[in-house]
């Protein structure tokens, strides 16, 4: 039986209309196009408090980040895209990192990111595309045990860059979107395959 990578994408975002939900679903088709396993999950729809080591402390993990733990354990690869808030990482993505990496009891720290393989990009009115904040994406993730891979995509002018149906309207860019994807399912298949 061949191996068939899971793979979980996610925006680091709650805007309805947000670029980056956009983009990392065209990472994600990419994904499945090379024969990959992929849920797509809306930060929206698990709404974490901010992160309080008093509340970790008196009360435990919140139960919908042990369920997003689950979530993220049972996957194999993670495609991300990620704003940029003030040359960062959103707050966002940030308490979801925070919180998706404490231990639970019997659990190391950052158990459902050990052994991942990450595809990362942004997507950013800007003219940078959202590329200042990746690097703190980066260097963030890199020391979770984490493979980043080196290919991401930082799509400049966003809010004029897609299409009614959510593709990206400069087929390059569509195309390199896509492939962040299939390397990220290439990569798995050949580490666990």
């Amino acid at each position: 039986m061949s191996y068939t990578p899971k793979i979980l994408a996610f925006a680091g975002s709650l805007r309805t209309d947000s670029f980056n939900k956009k983009l990392v679903k065209v990472a994600a088709q990419g994904a499945e196009k090379a024969g990959a396993e992929v849920t797509y999950i809306d930060l929206r729809d698990y709404p974490f408090s901010l992160y309080d080591g008093d509340l970790e402390a008196t009360k435990g993990i919140p139960e919908i980040v042990t369920k997003v733990k689950e979530i993220m354990s049972a996957h194999d690869g993670f495609l991300i895209s990620s704003p940029e808030y003030n040359s960062g990482i959103s707050g966002v993505l940030k308490n979801f990192i925070d919180w998706t990496s404490r231990a639970a009891q019997g659990e190391k720290a950052g158990a459902c990111y050990s052994g991942r393989v990450v595809s990362l990009m942004a997507a950013s009115p800007g003219g940078l595309g959202g590329l200042r904040g990746l690097v703190h994406v980066r260097m963030i993730l890199g020391t979770m045990d984490v493979i980043v891979l080196p290919d991401q995509l930082a799509l400049a002018k966003a809010h004029e860059a897609f299409n009614e149906d959510g593709s990206i309207k400069d087929e390059k860019q569509h195309a390199w979107a896509e492939r962040l994807g299939h390397n990220l399912v290439e990569t798995l298949k050949k580490l666990r395959g």
